[in-house]
């Protein structure tokens, strides 16, 4: 659990570390996505530090998955929205609504009870039939990019969201099932497969379409099905008796993470126009972490936990 809670920390860490970088770099001209923008916010040492923040939270992440039971890493990563939001209110002084601030205990409270009711991480192997399912829902993943970022503004957001979420959910379950270097297994193929359409899917959506609905299909995605397949297939337990308190301390604590959404990218950088209106500045008037209709870091953005990943400028066309 301490390793689940520290990868949480560590993500949650990184969003801000890294939308510190992103406001400290001058940003681009022009609308769509800017590469070079890459070569710049590299030059932060906050930006770095915000890397090397999620690559140890992806190695705490390995271990938590490999010791305890997938629903309660999962919903430990979801957490990682609370630390960014907590970070950002005193470091960016991002503006926290009492109800983000509730949200916040109520993610804690949720984790508490997981804790109290988390059994001993599974040693099933699963049906053979399971690591084809899991690459075959690798490439569904990219099939499911290809379709959803054909779709309208508000839906492709959802779409690719969820998209994103099952590709680390892929991720998750993969991790649990590898056992050793063999090439020959396609859970090896699956991990990467599903890492990187995750990766893609999740940028297109922040960068195309709200923040605060692609986070929250992101969390949904990663969270629900790979607890559902280590429950069943891959036999992780609850304590005895404790099952429903395990199953209330879950639901808490996503939804507490669906509250703070909007933390799934960092807070605007001063001076960016938003989608409806002149620019805002950041602040004392406590820019927000870029809901829907609102401007964003000219920079990556850390995802949910896993996430997971960084994303570049979303640009001048979507928030």
């Amino acid at each position: 659990m301490i390793c689940a809670l520290a990868s949480s920390v560590c993500f949650g860490a990184a969003s801000v570390l890294q939308a510190m970088g992103a406001r400290a770099t001058t940003p681009g001209t022009g609308g769509g996505v800017d590469i070079a923008l890459m070569w710049r916010v590299l030059r932060q040492w906050r930006y770095l530090a915000g890397l090397c923040a999620d690559g140890l939270g992806f190695v705490l992440q390995i271990v938590a998955l490999r010791t305890l039971p997938i629903y309660v890493v999962g919903a430990a990563l979801a957490a990682s929205l609370a630390v960014t939001a907590v970070i950002a209110s005193r470091v960016l002084r991002v503006r926290l609504s009492r109800v983000e601030w509730t949200a916040v205990g109520v993610v804690c409270a949720g984790l508490a009870l997981l804790a109290l009711a988390s059994g001993k991480e599974g040693h099933e192997e699963g049906p053979g039939w399971l690591p084809w399912a899991l690459l075959a829902s690798a490439f569904g993943v990219l099939l499911l990019g290809v379709v959803g970022g054909r779709l309208p503004a508000k839906p492709r957001a959802l779409v690719l969201g969820l998209g994103a979420g099952f590709g680390f959910g892929v991720v998750e379950v993969a991790v649990r099932l590898i056992d050793g270097i063999d090439l020959a297994d396609p859970v090896w193929y699956a991990l990467l497969v599903g890492g990187g359409a995750a990766f893609v899917l999740l940028t297109s959506a922040l960068q195309r379409g709200s923040v605060t609905t692609a986070t929250a299909g992101a969390v949904l995605g990663e969270t629900v099905g790979p607890a559902i397949i280590g429950v069943v297939w891959l036999g992780d337990t609850t304590r005895e008796g404790l099952g429903w308190l395990a199953v209330t301390g879950f639901a808490i604590a996503v939804a507490g993470s669906l509250t703070l959404a909007r933390f799934g990218e960092p807070p605007e950088t001063e001076g960016r126009p938003t989608e409806t209106g002149p620019a805002t500045t950041a602040g004392a008037e406590g820019a927000g972490a870029g809901g829907a209709g609102t401007g964003s870091a000219p920079g990556p953005a850390s995802g949910p936990g896993h996430d997971h990943g960084t994303g570049p400028d979303r640009g001048d066309d979507g928030s």
